[in-house]
């Protein structure tokens, strides 16, 4: 085949492996080859699907008589139910191949045809341009344009009329290029194998295709200087986007090149020819033929081609067929063909014109020549010139002609001087790596150098040198070719003159080794024998010689002769064979050959005898054919085959036992019989070699052991395979059919890792288990891989994932409520192109940017959102948007119905008065309280837009409350106080702003909840600020104070004796002035010794102050005997009195205290003096009176009488009501008098009044202190002067009478 001798050349390109793994590596390439025989399965389906679609074409045709022969014939028959005459059929196609379904239906009254897919109608609308529903004479089509993989489904017709309904049902696949996308997705999740090519496929040749002409172009008519396009519709099977059909156009029987002046164009089911520039020479029958597998189909129609308008009236037409013959170094012979003549006047010469690298054109005769040709000089050697005509009557010169191809100016001997092209050009097998080439010698030597070879791989347009310097013999190994590629060949020779023109290309050939006969088999052993035959198996050939071993031949002799007999003439494809017609109780001999497609091999040696008796054991035969895989240095995987011979009942199981090479020491691996056909066995010496043997177990017990293995060593072999992790399996993306493929990775071929795959249809827990792989061809490459019902969940998931891909999305539909009481509905994607697309549908209709809503989005930032700009009722329903972004699509919804949608719909209408409120001055802060140190209580609030003529104004309970100084609104905050907060200034408060460009109201209640937390503000200020108990004498006992900031009875307040709570009685009074808290303790005792606290919470935290009083008795009986002394009122003045006009009022009391005290009355806190109407009177220093005479209704109020010496005194008050003859008589208010006189505040803080004759906010109150006792025994209560104010608060007597005595310490 290769002599010795010829030197080594190395492809540039592909020299990048050693011998040796490029040997390794096409061993496991070989195996790619396999997804051919799916191909041409493919191809089955696709014709028969070709087939399909052009009987629905001929029926399309066939039809439109039909209807008009029927007519009459379906009225006559009646009313009938709906019936297909010709159903749908189904449809295989190929990617972007369009599918036309049709039927005809017969029917009276004539059906309405439905078209559905997979049970959901089919809607031209939701995908313009991809569905076209036909009816036409009775036919129903429905065509779906540019179909994709997504499109395979069942697709129906459903013909109704009112006496019923039909149904046709089809199923369209759409397959899509499986092998290059199972391809591309792998290297997708692993990019390090683009270092390491996968061996192509065999490449198909388009002249394999099956190809039917659709719709032709017809006789066309162009003009010059104008256009045109003829094309043909053809459907391809299979439909491969980079294998289009191979078609050739013709004029007038002439192949015609692709170029400027024709463009051509085949693919996408569509063979197109260009013409961009017509002229007269583009006039002729046109012929399209196309190659397909059944031969040659064409068309052919007639083009013509119309003169343009010349330049001048009557001018002629221009020239046609411009050549160049006779090509010299400074010559040219140029000819032509007449133009055309009608009614023009005849030609009488023609001007040649050339262009010689420019765009100028120079004119080569200065007069017309007659005939059509004409010989041009002075052209410049080497120099690529073009030549046009021009014709020339008595009307003026024609439009040139098109110009001729370009010619060069050359030596005519030049081309005599290389050597002649070399002749046809053999490639054949070599090695894994390598091809021998041969061709034959230039038969015009011209001094010949020697030869240049260049190599492409199939399919390939780019030639690679495989020698760098000229080879003389005519014979050369190509070597450093990728193995399982296939490779084309050519050779140029060359000389001291140059290269001589290409040869012939070499027919394609894969880079193989050349074969050889495999080796012979081995192992023959006895798996049953009935008597009179004897079943035997064996293993295959260690080295199958390149080619794979097919057939198998088995000869037999009788132990004690010598002549072998053949035993099967055919070839035995198994390893297993029964051989007949033996005798019972004879010794055989059995050897075996192996074949492949180089021929038979050695045969084996021949068998030790075997007796040929018939088997009658209960127990099993043998297991046989033992093979290793996953061999690794501590363990293995043993598998086998089931005996034959079962014995008298079913195999349940197999024992498994080993022991090292040279030893028959067998030990058992497992102890308990396994039912499956394979074992891993694991604590294995790393290093030492071992052997196997198998028995079957049934239910009569343990059979015979198998044939002892051959000796496996215990050592990972290098490069193993690994199946991928479980978490990256690939997908092929197929429509109605799930795949799941297991990827393994090869890296026995050193370091070029290649790949196995394991793909499940549909699959499902039955599939669930353990996977084994095995690389033929090698020393036991392996490895295996359970499939958990996790992994394939997972997988599962991931398949649809990218079945059925979407745009992810980062956040779904959502809305908000914007600040001019827009509603902006919006979501994220993940990602979006430029390219995408959605649609917003509301309420099953979609909506469009436009007025009232506006829609946009943000590609970068995935944001697609609607702003509807006034959000009413109508809006409450649904939304939706669908978003496609190339194949991923989404959609996401809203429901914003019942109480969803009136809250949106409230906070819209709010956001929009809003909006309109801040036009104009408002409240940037609606009212709200503080509470200050001094515990006056702030009612506050923000305003915002004002000017000076804006008008502030208080209001509660929507009567105005004005202030001493008015609110300042240009200062942006405005703020209410309310001094000695208590529960009588509960109520709704409002606050206003107006002027001239709107107004603004803020409501404040203080109640409930709010009132009590202004009440904690307040005690939190007042417990911080309490004085600790001091103990204060009384008439009635003694009392314990506690002065604080404010105090009022609202306020959480504990008095507790010995951690006891107090509660309020006879015997305890508890009370208090605004400025402290007491408790009076009357008639004291042995029992009120102890330790009394008072504790003031504020909701959170508590504060406590306490006083002891154990171990005082002195000091409590010189109290007591101090307030037995002071001045009291002994009784005799009633709470309230009610009298008529016009008559005498006589108020008188008792009073005692030693000394003697003072006695002091008051009317309205103004001290009254005695006159003619009012008569004031103290007798005997214990009966004072108040005598009122002739009362009116001026003498109405509250009256009250101070009796007090230097002990300490008592304040009684009485309300008096005057009402007039006939009236009912009113019922005052206890302690309410009828009017009150305003009184200077002791802050600075103005104090509101009421525009309504109500009391005033604050009452004047004394401004001195009860002293604490420090020194004396006995404190003294400073008595007031006769004209000091009255105290604010009433305070119950501390002396058991139902009258409200106040305090006798002044505030």
């Amino acid at each position: 085949m290769c002599p010795l001798f010829l030197p080594h050349y190395m492809l540039p390109f592909l020299s990048f492996r050693s011998t040796e793994e490029v040997e390794e590596y096409q061993r496991v390439s070989t195996h790619v080859g396999k997804g051919l025989a799916a191909i041409q399965e493919e191809l089955h389906r696709m014709r028969m699907a070709t087939k399909a679609q052009v009987d629905n074409l001929a029926i399309k045709r066939e039809v439109p008589a039909t209807p008009t022969l029927r007519k009459v014939d379906l009225y006559e028959e009646g009313n009938k139910l709906p019936d297909f005459l010709v159903a749908l059929r189904p449809h295989t196609v190929w990617e972007k191949t369009p599918v036309k379904l049709y039927c005809t239906v017969h029917g009276h009254p004539r059906p309405v045809v439905s078209w559905f897919k997979d049970g959901v109608p089919v809607n031209p609308l939701n995908a313009p341009g991809k569905y076209k529903i036909e009816s036409k004479y009775g036919v129903h089509g429905l065509i779906i344009s540019r179909s994709a993989v997504s499109d395979t489904a069942e697709y129906s017709a459903v013909a109704s009329n009112p006496f019923g309904t039909a149904t046709s049902k089809a199923t369209v696949t759409v397959k899509s290029e499986s092998l290059s996308l199972s391809l591309s997705l792998y290297l997708s999740l692993y990019p390090a194998l683009l270092l390491h090519p996968v061996p192509r496929l065999t490449q198909m040749h388009p002249s394999k295709l099956e190809v039917t002409l659709l719709e032709r172009f017809s006789v066309s008519f162009g003009v010059e200087g104008g256009s045109i396009s003829l094309a043909c519709s053809m459907v391809v099977v299979p439909d491969l986007p980079n294998l289009p059909p191979l078609a050739h156009w013709y004029r007038d029987d002439h192949l015609m090149k692709a170029g400027p002046l024709a463009e051509m164009k085949v693919g996408g089911g569509l063979a197109r020819l260009n013409l961009p520039r017509l002229a007269k020479d583009d006039e002729g029958l046109y012929t399209l033929r196309i190659y397909t597998k059944e031969g040659t189909t064409e068309h052919s129609a007639y083009l013509f081609v119309q003169d343009a308008v010349p330049s001048v009236a009557g001018a002629p037409g221009a020239p046609m067929s411009v050549k160049v013959f006779d090509i010299n170094m400074d010559f040219a012979l140029v000819s032509w063909k007449p133009p055309n003549t009608t009614n023009e006047a005849a030609v009488s010469g023609y001007f040649v014109d050339r262009l010689a690298g420019s765009d100028h054109w120079v004119q080569c005769n200065d007069t017309p020549v007659k005939v059509c040709k004409y010989p041009v000089t002075g052209l410049t050697l080497g120099q690529a010139v073009h030549f046009r005509v021009r014709a020339v009557n008595s009307a003026g010169i024609s439009r040139p002609s098109r110009r001729s191809q370009k010619v060069t100016a050359a030596d005519p001997a030049e081309s005599e001087r290389v050597p002649s092209t070399p002749g046809q050009v053999v490639a054949t097998r070599n090695t894994k790596s390598s091809v021998f080439v041969q061709w034959e010698a230039s038969k015009v030597p011209n001094s010949l150098l020697g030869y240049y070879i260049d190599a492409r791989p199939a399919g390939s347009k780019l030639w690679q040198p495989c020698n760098h310097k000229p080879f003389r013999h005519t014979r050369f190994v190509v070597h450093g070719l990728v193995p399982g590629e296939t490779y084309v060949f050519r050779v140029q020779a060359v000389n001291l003159f140059g290269l001589s023109a290409e040869s012939q290309e070499s027919s394609p050939i894969a880079v193989e080794p050349a074969l050889a006969t495999p080796s012979s088999p081995f192992g023959i052993t006895l798996l049953s024998c009935n008597g009179s035959s004897m079943t035997l198996a064996w293993k295959s050939p260690k080295h199958c010689g390149g080619s794979h071993v097919n057939a198998y031949y088995v000869d037999r002799r009788n132990a004690d002769k010598l002549q072998w007999k053949e035993v099967n003439v055919s070839a035995i494809k198994e390893r297993v064979y029964t051989v007949e017609g033996l005798t019972e109780g004879n010794f055989y001999e059995f050897k075996v050959q192996a074949g492949n497609m180089a021929g038979v091999g050695v045969p084996s040696e021949a068998s030790k005898p075997m007796k040929c008796e018939a088997w009658t054991m209960a127990e099993p035969g043998p297991a046989f054919d033992l093979s290793f895989s996953e061999v690794r240095s501590d363990s293995l995987v043993i598998l086998w085959k089931a005996p034959v011979y079962t014995g008298a009942s079913a195999v349940t199981g197999y024992l498994v036992e080993m022991a090292k090479k040279g030893s028959s020491d067998f030990t058992a691996v497992n102890q308990d019989a396994v039912s499956h056909r394979y074992l891993q066995v694991g604590g294995l010496e790393a290093g030492e070699t071992y052997v196997f043997r198998v028995r079957s177990v049934n239910a009569d017990g343990v059979g015979k052991a198998s044939q002892v293995s051959e000796p496996i060593l215990a050592k990972a072999l290098p490069g193993n395979p690994r199946f991928l992790p479980s978490s990256l399996p690939a997908f092929l993306p197929f429509p109605t059919t799930l795949f799941i493929s297991l990827f393994v990775s090869f890296h026995c071929i050193k370091s070029y890792p290649l790949l196995s795959r394991l793909t499940f249809t549909s699959p499902d827990k039955d599939d669930l288990g353990r996977y084994s792989v095995v690389v033929t061809d090698t020393d036991g490459v392996s490895a295996s891989h359970t499939l958990t019902e996790d992994a394939l969940n997972t997988m599962l998931e991931l398949s649809h994932a990218i079945r059925n891909p979407i745009v992810p999305l980062k956040h779904g539909l959502n809305y908000e409520i914007l600040e001019k009481g827009h509603v902006r509905f919006w979501l994220q994607a993940t990602k979006l192109s430029a390219a995408a697309s959605y649609r917003f549908i509301v309420n099953d209709k979609e909506v469009t940017s436009g007025e009232g809503q506006k829609i946009s989005h943000d590609a970068k930032t995935g944001v697609i959102q609607m702003t509807v700009e006034h959000f009413t009722r109508a809006n409450e329903g649904t939304y939706t948007v669908q978003i496609h972004d190339g194949k991923a699509k989404n959609q996401t919804s809203l429901v914003l119905v019942g109480d969803v949608f009136k809250a949106a719909l409230t906070e819209a209408e709010f956001q929009r008065k809003e909006h309109l409120r801040k036009l104009g001055p408002h409240f940037s802060e609606y009212l709200y309280f503080t509470v200050a140190e001094d515990c006056t209580v702030l009612l506050a609030c923000k305003v915002a837009n004002v000017k000076k003529e804006t008008k502030f104004t208080w209001y509660k309970e929507d009567e105005e409350i004005v202030l001493e100084t008015a609110p300042n609104a240009m200062s942006g905050s405005v703020a209410l106080p309310i001094p000695q907060f208590s529960r009588k200034d509960q109520g709704v408060y409002k606050a206003t702003l107006s002027d001239d460009k709107g107004k603004d109201t803020s409501l404040f209640e203080v109640s409930g909840q709010v009132f009590d937390d202004i009440i904690n503000a307040i005690a939190k200020i007042a417990g911080t600020s309490a004085s600790e108990l001091v103990l204060q004498c009384t008439p009635e006992g003694i009392r314990l104070q506690c002065y604080m900031t404010y105090y009022t009875e609202e306020m959480k307040t504990v008095w507790k004796h010995r951690d006891s709570k107090i509660a309020s009685s006879e015997k305890m009074r508890i009370g208090g002035t605004a400025e402290m808290a007491w408790m009076q303790i009357c008639d004291p005792s042995d029992k009120e010794k102890g330790q009394y606290t008072i504790e003031i919470s504020d909701g959170v935290n508590v504060y406590a102050r306490s006083f002891d009083l154990s171990g005082q008795e002195w000091m409590l009986r010189r109290l007591l005997m101090t307030q037995q002394n002071r001045g009291r009122v002994v009784g005799g003045l009633p709470d309230v009195v009610t009298i008529m006009e016009h008559k005498s009022l006589s108020l008188t009391c008792t009073v005692w205290g030693e000394p003697t005290p003072e006695v002091t009355w008051f009317k309205n806190e103004q001290e009254v003096a005695s006159c003619e109407h009012t008569k004031v009177t103290f007798e005997g220093g214990k009966f004072a009176s108040l005598v009122i005479t002739q009362v009116t209704s001026d003498d109405s109020g509250k009256y009250s009488i101070n009796v007090r010496n230097k002990y300490g005194g008592e304040f009684v008050e009485i309300t008096v009501s005057v009402y007039r003859h006939g009236e009912p008589i009113p019922e005052p208010k206890l302690g309410q008098p009828k009017t009150a006189a305003p009184a200077a505040s002791k802050t600075s803080t103005p104090t509101p009044s009421m525009k309504s004759p109500t009391p005033s906010m604050k009452s004047p109150t004394p401004s001195m202190k009860s002293p604490t006792p420090a020194s004396t025994p006995v404190p003294k209560s400073p008595t007031p002067g006769p004209k000091s104010p009255t105290p604010t608060r009433s305070v119950k007597s501390p002396t058991p009478t139902s009258r409200f005595l106040k305090s006798p310490t002044p505030k």
